[in-house]
């Protein structure tokens, strides 16, 4: 098979093939002293991108149970993930050879209440809590810019309800 041969084959392959699945943890928390809610990107490995945590389908684990579990290995936070999604987005995947495969993300929300001082990917990713809003401008996907902007309205009409925060971290 000749190189042009090959590309051809990628690129229907690419286009015919549906978006591969991930899942993923929109983390967030309240500040201790002020209340205000913040949520946790981190930066991609690969292009430093700002990203939430997420990753592939685990053999006998749920969709939220993954994201929970990426949450952890990624960015060394636990709590409590919601078990329906809040949406989704799609992404184009740059996998090892080259070729970019269309991902679909189903999002969970993560009220994070623990912070572990070691975890895996530890050192390869610049963790930070910011604004919901800070974090709209930051990621590039547009349907996760919504999703986030959703979610925040979401938690301000709760907390405008008199509903409690989730727990409160530093």
């Amino acid at each position: 098979m000749t190189l042009l041969d090959r590309l051809a084959a990628d690129m229907r392959l690419m286009f015919r093939r549906p978006p591969r699945q991930q899942y993923a943890a929109l983390c967030y928390r309240f500040k201790k002293k002020t209340g205000e809610p913040e949520m946790l990107l981190m930066t991609s490995r690969d292009t430093g991108r700002w990203v939430i945590p997420k990753g592939w389908p685990m053999s006998g684990k749920l969709s939220h149970e993954v994201a929970a579990i990426e949450a952890f290995e990624e960015a060394g936070v636990r709590g409590t993930v919601e078990t329906e999604a809040l949406g989704s987005f799609t992404y184009p995947k740059v996998l090892k050879d080259g070729i970019k495969v269309p991902c679909r993300v189903q999002v969970y929300a993560l009220a994070v209440t623990e912070l572990a001082k070691n975890f895996k990917e530890r050192g390869e990713r610049k963790l930070e809590w910011i604004s919901f809003s800070e974090a709209a401008k930051r990621v590039h996907e547009p349907e996760l810019r919504d999703l986030i902007l959703m979610f925040q309205a979401r938690m301000a009409d709760a907390l405008a309800a008199g509903a409690p925060p989730a727990r409160s971290m530093p």
